[in-house]
């Protein structure tokens, strides 16, 4: 088998298992074995190959690794993703760990309390979400 053939079974290989990850990264990655599959088909070397494909795939990867750290949300952004927050919700009881079940949009969630405020019932605003628990303030 040649190199190029080579070269075109891990792209797909990579690209296939990106696929069940879902992360980029192995998709840059696969994009390096496309680039040294492309090399190998012009007739260069191994080595040439192996630099080729590690400078496009390691390029990739760090590229998108530094576009994703600018990919920050400010504050409406995140309101606009989680139209939950700003909601109201009413707290019957909250138990001795700090949680409370809560209705909201017609499902049950646990709630915890932001930072400083006392576990009292009442009407709450949601504040932020924390995984799948609800982040109230006291209105």
């Amino acid at each position: 088998m040649g190199d190029a053939t080579m070269w075109w079974v891990l792209a797909g290989v990579l690209v296939a298992l990106e696929l069940l990850t879902g992360t980029f990264y192995l998709l840059m990655l696969g994009l390096g074995a496309v680039a040294g599959a492309l090399v190998a088909m012009s007739g260069i070397g191994l080595n040439t190959q192996l630099v080729t494909a590690a400078i496009v795939g390691g390029l990739g990867a760090v590229l998108l690794g530094q576009w994703r750290k600018r990919q920050t949300t400010t504050p409406q952004e995140a309101q606009d993703q989680h139209l939950d927050l700003g909601a109201t919700v009413q707290v019957d009881a909250w138990d001795a760990q700090g949680t409370a079940q809560v209705k909201h949009r017609g499902a049950a969630w646990t709630a915890v309390l932001a930072p400083g405020q006392i576990a009292e019932p009442g009407v709450y605003r949601i504040q932020a979400m924390a995984g799948n628990r609800l982040v109230l303030e006291k209105i």
